[in-house]
């Protein structure tokens, strides 16, 4: 993250039109009401908050079906607002999710079309945020982040130019909000930032500070252009009370003829203009904004706008009688611009809004891990659409349409009610079937781009099939069972060669070929009865395969697979509930006779990090009803644990110690629903810790909420370290809050925080990183550096409750809704019985100078981990050799480890669309914080020769020297101007 984050780029291979910008028409800044100086100024925002998924399904809430469950229809809302505006050209509406106005926009005619576009063009109609769905905060990843407001910006830039480039990002309802997500927008070219959601005691001191709007630094490293105006919306995003008229609403209509006996313009008018100025007691400029709205309102839009122009039309005229309030339609853009233009400065803000809390006892840090299989698919479906992107791009198939059901799917389940665990559960079922249907998209795109790259020819024998086995999680592939031979290809995606442990359930003994021809070493390890016991895994494999493949940096490897005509015999020494060691070059980790994990030692550098305990706890989850705070129950949204103490998930353990050519493991059994397997590898410098949970048993009647917790010696003094949504670390401190004076009402759930890839703690020379994701094997040119970092494979709620200890909260089983409107609590089963979970974390115990050169490249290697389809050629190898291609890279250089190569999309025959990120924080590392140079000719050359270079906005809608941002001033006298120079 040195100097600039992303370099984001549209380059043609030959001389075409590339991306196209329509110019602005009157659609700027200049056509905003700015009000009356003289005046307090409220901005009428008249705006609906659909949920791309929550109590009902994306297509359930679009059309109107399941009234039963939630009255919700958002074709009707737009069928009704469209004709409004066209009515009172006064009128404006803003609308955000993307995801719902597409499948809007598909239906209608094109005279409706350009109808709408007309109304774009007039500020009319607004898109805000221009997502494809108003995306969490908490558990999202950052490059999932950016693909989902790129689709959203894609489909407006195309149907609307200039006019539909939002200015602004609007978070209103998200539950709790990120310092990242700040940095991305202002990246996006916005303005500002607005949302709804903040702790209830932070909101408090703002509100009487007048503090409710801020200049967000987004990012240390980036500066200036990381910079964005912030404000925090009274009243989340509702109207004031009593002015809401929805038939949703029950307030009372405007009554404007004197003749009738409920005449009630008089009050109304008064309770508005106090409405007003209690508002205004908490922002510092004469204006303010007023959102009128909710949840799928104007669904009937003329009973809205009826209203409000009543309203506004006797509230103005009571400025005859020495009233200053002055009410006019507008939008959340020309509101910020009217900040803009007050010419005042502003306070700052360095740190995020995690966790916040709704009251007392209710803290928004339960989701951070709710519903984890559908948190780890996401992670795996969007893996599987970077390689489908990427493939389809150095095939040049042109087939980008082919898996837009992906893209969309990602899109939506990116959703603050989506990946966040907090919907209904046959909601999460529609995300999951969504996501695999997108899948078998890109699985169509990727087989037909590893067929052109794997051929050798026209006289090459045609290319056998290349599919999927989405259950490898659960050692299970049934195609290739039994059979006499198969093959891997392994695509990696990153710029990096890597080593990649691989795992593959058989139900026969092989032998298997590298991409050169050479048989390679595989151990044959029987597959844990605690796998072979999930619910719903319906194969015979017994065992799996474990082997090392190696695959160069943007290509593929071939592993080819052929039954052995004779057993081998295989060395494996296994140690049954005595004490035991695990050692490579790198590491050494000690266990007792009871399974209890004791040191790991780093060989390399020669020092011990202790543990006085580690493993599977669980809280008791808070039964409550959730009538008062002190009642507030533990659910999908809430963690509240009855306890601050963990219990363990069992008293004794089994602990089988077993050790091969390419790995060392412990294999510790606590009871029938949990187990963990603490391994290292040949050359690895990482310890790999998997760990089974499910289902978690609730006879009992408690709610359980599993945590893996590692305690260890390391002094960290209160402090502990997780990132933001996978790029940024922020330092935390137990029970306490930079941004405000904060009181401790829930001493476990106040101190945890969404952690998307890793979590450590440190001293002054060690540092235990935990960081999760896929298998792997991790080799580093030599730099020695202290850490205890954990890394993830999903997100998931963390914290450090005492010195020198992580614990990561895996699974949760709750039994009580947390009355926050899902109406369920967190109680998920398959096949008749609890979810089983299966995931992994990973250690790195390394000096603290250092470990940033560890955690970062792991990182990046999880996130974007290699993806293998299989084959069944049948034929033998000989055969395979002659008429397919068994490597292949894009790349003919090595390439700096410090850049990673975010993005690469082929928009069209002759036009690509790239990202590529330094990443690491400045001072992060002595080498590789360093800025770097990179040939992109070199890089992508098999793509042909770049003849033209355009530098892009982070969701490429705009060339980045056209963007120009609003320039704001801090209390302390800084400027936000920043202007790019361009490439």
């Amino acid at each position: 993250m040195y100097i600039s984050i992303y370099c984001i780029l549209s380059f043609l291979i030959s001389a075409c039109s590339g991306i196209s910008v329509k110019a602005s028409d009157g659609c700027g800044y200049d056509v905003c009401n700015l009000g009356d100086p003289n005046k307090l100024n409220v901005h009428i925002v008249p705006h609906t908050h659909n949920d791309v998924g929550w109590l009902k399904t994306v297509d359930q809430y679009f059309y109107g079906a399941r009234n039963d469950i939630q009255h919700a229809a958002v074709q009707y809302i737009l069928d009704s607002v469209i004709p409004a505006l066209i009515e009172n050209p006064d009128r404006r509406f803003v609308y955000v999710e993307i995801a719902f106005f597409w499948r809007w926009w598909i239906q209608q005619t094109e005279d409706m079309q350009n109808t709408v576009r007309k109304l774009v063009n007039e500020r009319h109609l607004e898109f805000i945020s221009g997502g494809w769905s108003m995306n969490d905060e908490g558990v999202t990843h950052y490059n999932s982040i950016i693909d989902q407001h790129s689709l959203g910006a894609e489909f407006l830039r195309d149907q609307f130019g200039e006019c539909g480039r939002p200015k602004l990002g609007w978070q209103i309802d998200p539950f709790g909000h990120s310092k990242e997500v700040a940095s991305l927008f202002a990246q996006m070219g916005f303005d500002g930032l607005f949302f709804g959601r903040i702790d209830f005691q932070d909101y408090t001191q703002r509100n009487q500070s007048k503090t409710m709007e801020m200049i967000w630094k987004g990012s240390y490293d980036l500066g200036e252009p990381s910079w964005l105006f912030t404000g925090v919306i009274p009243r989340v995003y509702t109207a004031p009370q009593s002015f809401c008229f929805d038939y949703r609403c029950h307030d009372e209509p405007i009554r404007d003829d004197p003749q009738l006996h409920d005449y009630n313009v008089p009050e109304r008018v008064q309770a508005f203009i106090d409405a007003a100025h209690i508002q205004a007691r908490s922002y510092t400029t004469n204006h303010i904004m007023m959102t009128m709205g909710s949840d799928f309102h104007y669904e009937n839009s003329n009973e809205w706008f009826k209203n409000l122009e009543k309203l506004m039309k006797y509230v103005n005229a009571q400025q005859a009688n020495g009233s200053d309030v002055n009410l006019f339609y507008s939008t959340p853009t020309c509101y910020l611009y009217a900040l803009n233009q007050v010419n005042k400065t502003w306070p700052t803000k360095t740190d995020d809004f995690f966790p916040i809390s709704w009251n007392t006892h209710g803290l928004w840090t339960g989701y951070f891990t709710s519903r984890p299989a559908l948190k780890r698919y996401e992670r795996y479906a969007n893996n599987i659409l970077q390689v489908t992107k990427q493939l389809n791009a150095f095939s040049n198939l042109t087939l980008r349409h082919a898996f837009f059901p992906l893209s969309e799917a990602m899109g939506i389940v990116q959703h603050h009610d989506a990946v966040s665990g907090t919907e209904k559960q046959h909601v999460a079922n529609d995300y999951a079937q969504r996501l695999a249907q997108g899948i078998d998209s890109a699985e169509y795109v990727v087989d037909q781009a590893l067929k052109k790259l794997l051929s050798k020819g026209d006289h090459s024998l045609p290319v056998p099939n290349q599919f999927f086995c989405h259950f490898l999680n659960i050692s299970e592939c049934l195609p290739i069972e039994d059979q006499n031979n198969f093959t891997i290809t392994i695509w990696n995606p990153t710029i990096q060669p890597i080593e990649q442990i691989v795992r593959v359930p058989v139900t026969k003994m092989y032998t298997i070929r590298n991409a050169t021809g050479q048989g390679i070493v595989a151990d044959m390890l029987p597959i844990a009865l605690s796998v072979k016991t999930i619910p719903g895994r319906m194969s015979r494999a017994d065992y799996e395969l474990l082997f090392t493949a190696s695959v160069p940096g943007l290509g593929f490897s071939t592993y080819y697979f052929e039954t052995k005509n004779q057993s081998v015999k295989q060395t494996m020494k296994v140690i049954r509930d005595q004490a035991c060691i695990l050692q490579n070059k790198h590491l050494r980790i000690e266990f007792d006779e009871k399974g209890n994990l004791i040191k790991i030692r780093n060989l390399d550098r020669n020092f011990d990090v202790a543990f006085s305990g580690q493993g599977l706890y669980w809280y008791t989850s808070f039964p409550g009803n959730s009538s008062m705070p002190e009642f507030q129950a533990s659910g999908a949204y809430f963690f509240r644990p009855l306890t601050p103490y963990p219990i363990p998930a069992s008293n004794t353990r089994n602990i089988t110690c077993t050790y091969t050519h390419q790995v060392n493991k412990a294999s510790i059994v606590y009871n029938n629903w949990a187990s963990q397997e603490i391994s290292i590898y040949g050359e690895g410098h990482i310890v790999e810790v998997e760990w089974i949970v499910g289902p978690i048993p609730i006879e009992d009647d408690r709610g359980k909420e599993i945590i893996m917790r590692y305690d260890t010696d390391i002094p960290s003094d209160g402090l502990f370290y997780t990132d933001a949504n996978g790029r940024q670390v922020l330092q935390r401190k137990r029970d306490y809050r930079s941004s405000y004076n904060y009181t401790v009402y829930e001493g476990v759930s106040g101190n945890y925080y969404p952690v998307a890839s890793r979590i450590w703690v440190k001293d002054s020379q060690r540092q235990l990183t935990v960081l999760t994701g896929a298998d792997f094997l991790f080799r580093l040119i030599r730099r020695f550096c202290f850490v205890f970092c954990t890394i993830l494979d999903r997100s998931q709620g963390g914290s450090s409750m005492h010195d020198g200890s992580v614990e990561l909260m895996i699974h949760r089983r709750t039994l009580y809704d947390d009355s926050q409107g899902v109406g369920e609590p967190i109680n998920e089963t398959a096949y008749g019985r609890g979810l089983v979970v299966r995931g992994k974390h990973y250690l790195i115990i390394e000096p603290v100078e250092s470990s940033a050169s560890y955690h970062r490249m792991a990182s990046q290697k999880l996130f974007m981990s290699p993806t293998m389809t299989f084959a069944l050629p049948n034929v033998s190898y000989e055969v395979y050799s002659h008429n397919y291609h068994q490597t292949w890279t894009s790349l003919n250089q090595s390439l700096p480890v410090n850049v990673h190569l975010l993005t690469l999309d082929q928009l069209s025959a002759k036009v690509f669309l790239l990202r590529v990120e330094h990443y690491f924080e400045t001072d992060e590392d002595a080498v590789y914080s360093k800025s770097v140079e990179i040939d992109l000719q070199s890089v992508f050359h098999v793509l042909g020769k770049i003849t033209d270079l355009t530098e892009l906005t982070l969701v490429a809608n705009l060339p980045l020297t056209n963007m120009k941002r609003l320039t704001w001033r801090t209390d302390r006298n800084e400027s936000s101007y920043w202007k790019s120079t361009g490439l």
